[in-house]
């Protein structure tokens, strides 16, 4: 069912088993879960089932350290959130992305990758992805033989694609809108979580609408699910959880950098491999790119990054014509349903006719003075200094604003770095390319730099997490194992802001994996028998 609360009557009271604040991957994915487990749900949206730029606006804030994308468009406030405008880019976590790394400073998480595998599997069968499979089998589907780099140094994977990338707006998800378990609130912002007087239990939550419309919620279990900024706001806002100031710290997203160029060759040979996307045997896509083996990351202490090769125009050229149209046309449209529909068939027009020409198109443009770039999607080290804070101003239902200060570790460039210099190394051992590292990368005055000219995405992937971060302590993180927050007996965060540490692996998988284990925790703990949803005054 679904409930607009702008159209509830006032002092509204919604009681249920499990409140889950946001709709997007996270909330989407762990209220599906709860629905067939068969707990009753009320999932709250702060927007309404289409963009609207009032609501939008509630997501505006400043940013004070290195430079990013406006806050108030890095993430989505409409029923299915950034997910949206998602490209369906999927990987998994390395084992090794869980582990206590000792040259990587408050990394380590309280569960293994075996904890999570379980998860992972099911998270993809609701992609409508394919078993994992290891990079060697992929390449022998494809029929080719990956670069022989030296073993313990560089290696392959791959990203897959989910062939709908379109999963958590409202119009996908009537399974949601039918269950008898499940009551979606529209124009729902949490204002306020109320905690009993012993601070360890939350009671309940305060709903506002800009309209002016309030409700009251009350729950046994309550799950955050609003995103690496807005989880962190949210508590921040009500002092919970922060008894060691641990709220909001170890931002980090997967920075975007160009990691250097080949000089010169066997493009073709280089294009055909590791440029573009490949279709396996079942018409599953894929994109290969390039790692640091785990035990290049032991041998030389450095982070689980990654990059592929891209054709590009030359680092501080003028951007061309067909570039600047585009980004104009994606910035200047609204993420409005239609407007959406029509970026989407374009990308996927673009994406269809590059597997086509592919990589001819790449060739074509080397001849134009364009240059095989390395384009680097990073792992970014937990910084307790790269954090969200509550900024003075407020937005126009009285809540501090987010702000950011995002920054670098040093070893967030060393990282590249050696990345770059090893497969200089590797490309003249193997007789097949020239390749200069980055000048950036020998700069010391400089910890990272954006190239506009290396991503349709210059700073990021829109990725935040590590914000209220999983650890085994409330000294080192906000919630515990079970995403459970440090000292609160019901009160759960879910999606990307509990990652302790980022990997290279773009981040939709996991998050869909750790709601689907949360749900499991919930059902679990759940003993005795709940409330059903009431709407009193309605």
């Amino acid at each position: 069912m679904i409930i607009d609360l702008r159209k509830s009557d006032p002092s509204t009271r919604f009681e249920t088993d499990v409140c889950i604040v946001g709709a997007g991957a996270a909330g989407i994915t762990l209220a599906r879960r709860l629905d067939k487990l068969g707990q009753r749900v009320l999932l709250l949206e702060s927007g309404g089932i289409d963009f609207e730029s009032d609501i939008q606006a509630l997501a505006e804030g400043p940013s004070t350290g290195h430079d990013y994308y406006p806050l108030v468009d890095s993430r989505l406030r409409f029923f299915g959130g950034t997910t949206a405008i998602w490209g369906g880019r999927c990987a998994e976590f390395n084992p090794i992305d869980l582990e206590r790394r000792d040259w990587i400073p408050h990394s380590g998480w309280p569960i293994s990758f075996d904890d999570l595998k379980p998860y992972y599997d099911s998270a993809r069968a609701l992609l409508d992805l394919p078993a994992n499979q290891s990079p060697e089998d992929l390449w022998e589907q494809f029929g080719q033989q990956p670069p022989a780099f030296e073993k313990q140094g560089l290696t392959t994977d791959f990203w897959q694609f989910t062939p709908q990338t379109e999963r958590f707006t409202l119009r996908k998800c009537q399974d949601l809108v039918d269950s008898q378990n499940v009551h979606i609130l529209l124009h729902a912002t949490v204002t306020a979580i109320e905690t009993g007087n012993d601070g360890q239990r939350v009671n309940g939550l305060s709903v506002t609408d800009i309209s002016g419309k309030t409700a009251a919620v009350c729950a046994q279990q309550y799950v955050l699910a609003a995103g690496g900024i807005d989880n962190a706001r949210l508590l921040l806002n009500a002092d919970i959880g922060n008894g060691y100031d641990q709220v909001g710290r170890y931002f980090m997203e997967h920075p975007h950098a160009r990691g250097g160029q080949v000089k010169k060759g066997q493009f073709w040979q280089l294009l055909k491999l590791l440029n573009g996307r490949i279709r396996d045997s079942g018409g599953n896509v894929h994109a290969a790119l390039i790692r640091p083996s785990d035990a290049m990351q032991r041998r030389e202490g450095i982070l689980n990054s990654a990059f592929s090769l891209a054709v590009r125009q030359q680092a501080k050229a003028d951007m061309i014509a067909t570039m600047k149209a585009y980004h104009g046309l994606k910035h200047s449209l609204s993420p409005t349903q239609s407007n959406r529909t029509l970026w989407l068939n374009i990308k996927r027009a673009a994406m269809r006719a590059h597997e086509v020409v592919d990589p001819l198109r790449p060739w074509m443009l080397l001849g134009f003075g364009w240059r095989l770039s390395a384009v680097v999607r990073a792992e970014q080290a937990p910084n307790p200094a790269s954090r969200v804070k509550l900024a003075t101003e407020r937005d126009a239902l009285g809540m501090p604003l987010a702000e950011l200060d995002w920054r670098f570790s040093d070893i967030d460039k060393h990282s590249v770095k050696v990345m770059m210099q090893e497969f200089a190394k590797e490309l003249e051992r193997l007789g097949i390319g020239k390749f200069d590292p980055a000048p950036w990368l020998e700069d010391t005055e400089t910890l990272w730099t954006t190239d506009r000219l290396i991503s349709t995405h210059a700073h990021g992937g829109y990725h935040h997490m590590g914000t209220t971060r999983m650890s085994g302590s409330p000294r080192t993180g906000v919630v515990d194992a079970d995403c459970r927050v440090h000292g609160l007996h019901n009160l759960y965060v879910a999606g990307s802001s509990v990652f302790a540490t980022s990997g290279w692996a773009n981040p939709t998988l996991g998050i869909m994996a750790l709601s689907l284990r949360l749900a499991d925790h919930l059902i679990h703990r759940e003993a005795k028998a709940s409330p059903s949803i009431s709407m009193a005054n309605v």
